[in-house]
């Protein structure tokens, strides 16, 4: 696997590194090992402290990380400097809240006393992805450290600098050496990772192959694990919706991170007596959008990733159209340097098609027309996926039944605003498992320990 700094907007190398040997991996992995022991032990007021004090560095270098993030990955420069402020406050948020999701829980038995404690259980590896390349860090590094465990990182190929950068936050915030590791490693390598009895937790957040992987290795060395997969999510206009609040948020549920984010907008369902003035603004809005460089503040469609997400993008569209499917706007690759795709949408993408259960990872929407509210819920189910989606409706208790009845793990009504460290995040399906973020994300690395007292005679054998 090559580690390598490419800015897609050019096509052009920045830098390049090395993988680590395996003498530099198990070094790593020791000292990480010895850390915890350390840090497991280290009161909840002193994490804080470094853990808060990571958070404030972002903020005060937001510039500098942002950059970084759209130089390797494209994200338009005021979306990277969103991502890093909201980086900065997941940190914050769990310096200030770890103690109290973690402290001691008074049961009741019916006989004698009992609580359950809290307590971390080691060193965790992360695997994680490029498309959020600090905000995929510090929703695990947040909860996990102040939890008490250490973290060792891969990160993805195409983001060494942005990964290398965040390790370095660390140092800089006073961490001891071994608390958060970056690991520029081999695929092979990671499964060696999973398997070391060292490791004592998997959590991952990218594609569906990834996370069976992933979890398959985890579950057969008995190691538990979250997944945060792809999704599909479904972005449901009902006939009461306002097309002039709706439009705005399903371009930006479509284009946000230039359609790279899992629980983006991916399916627009449309109820018939509304479609054809969706649809129509929908694509002018889409067609309004500029192409360009991502540093310029100016810009507001930059290019994806990869030239090989790129590619693929394209091999699906294409699929999709021979498969049946038709095209209102866009499809084809922007006649531009760098890794630009026109914005795209599908209409008639039937079943049958391969199309109607991918997740296209870019600027390419689906539009689906149907009869009324129930077709929609129907619609929005059937699908492989369940990690998020959206109902847009002026009756917000509609809305909320509406959400009930879709099989997802988070839905939103008249909003897509996710971007909340307290919100739970995570989905079902092929989807994966566990959340992260807010109280629930900080128990999926803890031992649950009860503690029983009660004075009472032994039972006759």
């Amino acid at each position: 696997m090559a580690y390598e700094s490419v800015n897609p907007y050019d096509g052009k190398t920045v830098k390049t590194f090395s993988e680590l040997t395996n003498e530099q991996l198990e070094k790593k992995i020791a000292t990480a090992a010895a850390c915890y022991e350390t840090w497991k032990k280290t009161p909840y007021s002193k994490r804080a402290v470094i853990v808060a004090r990571a958070g404030e560095l972002m903020r005060a270098n937001v510039d500098k990380f942002a950059k970084l993030a759209t130089l390797e990955m494209g994200k338009l420069i005021n979306e990277a400097r969103g991502e890093v402020n909201f980086s900065a406050n997941i940190l914050a948020y769990y310096a200030k809240n770890a103690e109290r999701f973690l402290a001691p829980v008074k049961l009741d038995p019916t006989h004698g006393e009992a609580h359950m404690e809290s307590s971390p259980i080691g060193v965790i590896f992360c695997i994680e992805p490029w498309n959020f390349p600090y905000y995929q860090l510090a929703r695990v590094a947040g909860p996990h450290l102040m939890a008490g465990n250490s973290l060792m990182v891969k990160h993805a190929s195409c983001v060494p600098q942005c990964a290398i950068e965040f390790e370095k936050l660390w140092i800089d915030a006073g961490a001891p050496e071994g608390l958060y590791t970056n690991l520029l490693i081999s695929h092979e390598q990671s499964d060696q990772v999973i398997d070391d009895v060292r490791i004592k937790g998997v959590a991952l957040t990218g594609s569906l192959a990834a996370g069976q992987s992933a979890s398959a290795r985890a579950g057969k060395n008995l190691k538990v694990s979250s997944m945060e997969l792809g999704g599909s999510d479904a972005f449901i206009v009902l006939e009461d919706a306002d097309l002039e609040k709706t439009i705005p948020w399903a371009v930006w549920g479509r284009m946000y991170n230039d359609g790279q984010t899992c629980c983006a907008a991916k399916r627009f369902i449309v109820v018939d007596a509304i479609a054809d003035q969706f649809l129509a603004k929908f694509k002018a809005a889409l067609e309004a959008l500029k192409p360009g460089d991502p540093m310029d503040e100016k810009t507001t469609q930059g290019p994806l990733s990869t030239e090989a997400a790129l590619l693929q993008l394209i091999k699906q569209v294409e699929h999709a159209i021979a498969s049946g499917a038709k095209v209102v706007l866009g499809g084809k690759r922007l006649k531009r340097a760098g890794s630009f795709m026109e914005t795209t949408i599908l209409t008639d993408v039937t079943p049958e098609n391969p199309a109607f259960r991918d997740e296209f990872f870019g600027p390419v929407a689906m539009f689906f027309r149907v009869k009324d509210e129930a077709a929609a819920i129907a619609l929005a189910n059937d699908s492989d996926f369940g990690l998020g989606g959206s109902v847009f409706t002026k009756d917000v208790e509609r809305g909320k039944r509406v959400a009930t009845q879709v099989n997802t793990g988070m839905m939103f009504i008249n909003n897509m605003d996710w971007a909340d460290a307290e919100l739970p995040f995570g989905g079902i399906k092929d989807s994966g498992y566990g959340r992260e973020l807010g109280n629930m994300g900080i128990q999926a690395f803890v031992n649950k320990k009860l503690v029983r007292t009660h004075e009472m005679d032994a039972p006759l054998v």
